[in-house]
């Protein structure tokens, strides 16, 4: 690969880690073809852009990006790599949990989730956990409404019961 070339490769890439602000590093060697075939659907159905890239070009988009800080990362740009961007930043990691129900890969080396840095493939079930920013919102509803429905719902009964306390006294006379 020429140089221009690699320089292509390198802004692209740099470019989807600015666009995206969520990516996860894994290993997805000893994949065989239907394998990974299978992994790129589920990546397609989920929304997840998953790219297997050089180490050499994938630091040195890192560092092209500007985004943040990747120096953490680097130490985990060993052997093969495969980044998956995300929109929502737990979808990748329930992705891998489910694939690996079937399969050994693929293994996360590292992640960048809501600004932070999560390394080691140990770090997996902490990124399950993590709610999206949607969730949340739902969250914080939900709990926003719950009093309100609670005093609806109360009135709501408190009504009945009182008309009927009226009507039993109208009816005694």
């Amino acid at each position: 690969m020429r140089r221009e070339e690699k320089n292509i490769v390198i802004d692209k890439i740099a470019e989807q880690i600015k666009q995206y602000p969520h990516f996860y590093l894994t290993d997805t060697a000893d994949l065989n073809a239907e394998a990974t075939s299978t992994l790129r659907r589920v990546c397609f159905e989920k929304e997840v852009k998953m790219v297997v890239v050089k180490n050499t070009l994938l630091k040195l988009a890192l560092e092209r990006s500007g985004k943040a800080d990747f120096s953490p990362l680097y130490d985990t740009l060993k052997g093969s790599t495969s980044i998956m961007f995300a929109e929502t930043g737990n979808v990748p990691a329930k992705l891998i949990k489910e694939f690996r129900k079937s399969s050994e890969k693929p293994v996360l080396k590292a992640a960048y989730v809501e600004e932070s840095i999560y390394v080691g493939d140990e770090q997996l079930e902490a990124l399950v956990a993590l709610k999206s920013k949607n969730e949340l919102i739902g969250d914080i509803v939900a709990l926003l409404q719950s009093p309100a429905k609670n005093v609806v719902s109360a009135l709501q009964s408190g009504g009945s019961k009182l008309s009927g306390v009226i009507k039993t006294l109208s009816e005694r006379e």
